[in-house]
Parts: C-alpha cells; structure tokens; sequence
C-alpha cells in the first residue's frame, strides 16, 4: 500500500524524482444517510451550527475513499500518488458520492542515479542523510 507520506496534491514530490508514470488511479465511495441520521441532523440543523453528523460521515467517506485510491495506486505499480484531489456528487436523494484521485507515479531520492553508464570506482562508504526513499515494488 502506498504511504500517506508519499502521496501529495503538488505536481511532484519535493526531493524525489519521478521515473515512471502508472496512470490515473481512483478511489470511489457511495454513502446514503440513514432516516435517522436524517432526522437527528435534521434536529441540529434546526440549532444552527456544525452539523457533527454530516461532519462525521463526510469524514467517514473521505478515508474510504482514500484508502482505496492508495490501494489502486499500489496495484498500478506506483510508489506515491501526485496532483492527488477529492471531489463529491449527490447521486441520488440522501445519496453521495466521494471520489479520491490522482495520478500513480514510481518515485526515487533525486540524488540517486538511475542506471551508471560504467562502473565506478569503488568508494568508502558514506552514511546518507536524506530521507529514505518510498519503498520499491
């Protein structure tokens, strides 16, 4: 499954490199409000306020959402997800969709080298101290 860390509404990821495209990936999720939960918002709505209830399950929607966007991003092939965005729709009458997407990509350490054109010298070892690098599939 792709970290959280690792995934990002920017084009890129600061520090990393991007060396493969996967796709767009999606995470989908459609929820309907329970009579009730319609009629206890309902009674909240009539206080005015922060309807906690709706709060609740938006919140609900969105980590599903997300969890299966990561879940599709990992099945592409990608490491992290860029240019990552929500977006909901009512469906129906007290139905709503949330959708989670973004784009999968194969990241690296952007100091790391692809692939050397010969073999270097060998070298004493140096310890790094940059971020570790998101794991590789």
């Amino acid at each position: 499954m792709i970290d959280p860390r690792f995934i990002t509404t920017a084009l890129n990821l600061e520090g990393y490199r991007i060396v493969q495209h996967c796709g767009v990936v999606r995470g989908i999720v459609v929820r309907s409000r329970s009579a009730i939960g319609n009629f206890a918002a309902g009674i909240q709505t009539f206080f005015g306020g922060n309807i906690s209830l709706y709060t609740e399950l938006c919140e609900q929607a969105r980590q599903e959402a997300f969890e299966l966007l990561r879940q599709h991003a990992y099945e592409a092939g990608g490491n992290a997800i860029i240019g990552m965005r929500y977006d909901a729709n009512d469906v129906a009458a007290g139905v709503t969709e949330v959708l989670a997407y973004g784009t999968a990509v194969v990241v690296e350490l952007a100091g790391k080298p692809q692939k050397p054109e010969k073999a270097a010298e060998p070298s004493t070892p140096t310890t790094e101290t940059t971020p570790s690098a998101p794991p590789q599939l």
